[in-house]
């Protein structure tokens, strides 16, 4: 077996000794638990090691010249992760060595950073209008999870009522991350809001939870926040809000409508889209013992010492990974410090009014679109009576095309089209969920209608 001099431990009596040491009789055998069927059969499709860096830098840029990307394309994608504009500064801040190099270094040795942390917590607090919010997870997904698993240690029930029509990839990421729970859907009105009468049907002394999203993944408001509050409530659950903080300049926080634990994505403040990276997850709660000894992850405070003088630390670490491995409530990672960094540096520049006006410029462009787009022959938008925010279903049932077919034809005009519904959610027929952001300018949009009229 080949020896690196890079790479610990790969030397053949090392190996040995380690796996003689766990018992093991080879490498194949720790990995054994891996099914079969998920296997790779063959070696990595490689090509053969370059000699130089100019050569490798060659061939990476040939690659990447392959892609299409929302620089030279118009894009109505979303569905999860949104092309926002990302302020110059975000990119500044974020590139500079002592945050991109350094983000999880030691907390008591860097001040700075641990302020950084400090301040994006108690702007999402300000956003939110809740008292913790904890270090970033991994992405919205996570955030979501752990929400649920909270409400799981704090009540000990084992039921999560989810929406029927949530985000297949949030709900798939819930199913393999809430361990022990039953996840039960809602179902939805005509309308898109949720069923309130199925809700009261399905709550039971064993719900720990009511999870909704708002705005809903179809992309309207859920405009029964309160009263779904109220039933969580009546049985003692617990109630979670996934919300977009890009939304939160011109609606209320979950908080305000009675939500115990707002969780969600920090993507849309100020982090570029990127294949896989770019997502981190906010959490927060009341601060209240039963949540705050609930989370797992760091928790930054301000205090001042015997001198009078103000610094920063990790509050009560005992709760995490970080400090007690296995023994800790649930796992912790630190993959995401960057995007604490931007995301603070994004809420810092945009302030309470550049959220409003944000929200605002997202909703009349949004409706320009909507009104535009409904006016075609063959294009029904279903969720017309709820409020959009962004995003917003457009269905081609009666235009006797595909998404597929449609989004094919729009990417040789050069728009990305719409998220395809009928994919994954093929009860929503041949539907596609169309997202508008600021970024998105009304020749934009004049540009899709005209496609489609083409096309259709």
């Amino acid at each position: 077996m080949t020896q690196y001099p890079y790479i610990p431990n790969s030397n053949e009596a090392v190996r040995k000794e380690m796996l003689d040491f766990i018992g093991a009789k080879s490498v194949e055998e720790i990995y054994s638990f891996i099914p079969d069927e998920v296997r790779m059969k063959r070696p990595l499709d490689l090509p053969e090691a370059f000699t130089s860096e100019m050569d490798l830098k060659k061939h990476m840029d040939g690659i990447l010249a392959k892609d299409s990307t929302c620089d030279e394309n118009i894009s109505f994608l979303g569905a999860g992760c949104y092309n926002h504009y990302v302020p110059a500064v975000c990119d500044e801040i974020n590139g500079r060595s002592e945050f991109l190099t350094a983000y999880s270094g030691d907390t008591y040795a860097d001040h700075g950073k641990l302020q950084t942390f400090f301040e994006f917590t108690s702007m999402m607090g300000e956003l939110l209008d809740l008292d913790v919010v904890s270090f970033p997870t991994y992405d919205g997904g996570q955030a979501a999870s752990t929400a649920i698993m909270m409400s799981r240690r704090i009540n000990g029930r084992s039921t999560a009522l989810v929406p029927a029509a949530m985000n297949p990839s949030l709900l798939s990421q819930l199913k393999c991350y809430c361990e022990g729970m039953n996840l039960v859907g809602v179902a939805s009105c005509p309308n898109g809001q949720l069923d309130l009468e199925d809700l009261k049907g399905k709550l039971t002394d064993d719900v720990a939870c009511v999870f909704i999203q708002n705005p809903a993944f179809l992309g309207f408001f859920e405009e029964q926040c309160e009263e779904i509050g109220k039933l969580c409530h009546s049985v003692g659950a617990e109630y979670i809000v996934y919300a977009d903080p890009s939304s939160l300049g011109v609606v209320q926080p979950p908080a305000d409508y009675g939500a115990d634990i707002s969780c969600g994505e920090i993507q849309p403040l100020g982090i570029h889209m990127s294949y896989g990276g770019g997502l981190g997850g906010y959490l927060a709660t009341r601060q209240e013992e039963k949540y705050v000894m609930n989370y797992p992850h760091h928790l930054y405070n301000i205090f001042k010492n015997s001198k009078g003088q103000f610094g920063y630390s990790r509050a009560l670490p005992e709760r995490t990974s970080y400090y007690v491995r296995e023994k800790a409530i649930e796992y912790l990672g630190t993959c995401v410090g960057l995007w604490a960094v931007t995301a603070a540096t994004y809420l810092a520049v945009m302030g309470p009014d550049g959220m409003r006006e944000l929200g605002e410029n997202i909703l009349y462009k949004s409706n320009y679109a909507q009104k535009k787009l409904s006016a075609l022959p063959g294009v029904k938008l279903p969720y017309s009576a709820s409020h959009s925010f962004m995003e917003f279903v457009l269905n081609f049932d009666a235009a006797g095309k595909t998404v597929a077919e449609i989004n094919k034809a729009l990417l040789a005009k050069g728009i990305f089209g719409g998220y395809d519904l009928s994919v994954q959610m093929p009860e929503q027929g041949q539907s596609m969920l169309v997202c508008v952001t600021e970024k998105t300018g009304l020749s934009d949009i004049d540009a899709l209608v005209d496609a489609l009229k083409n096309i259709l």
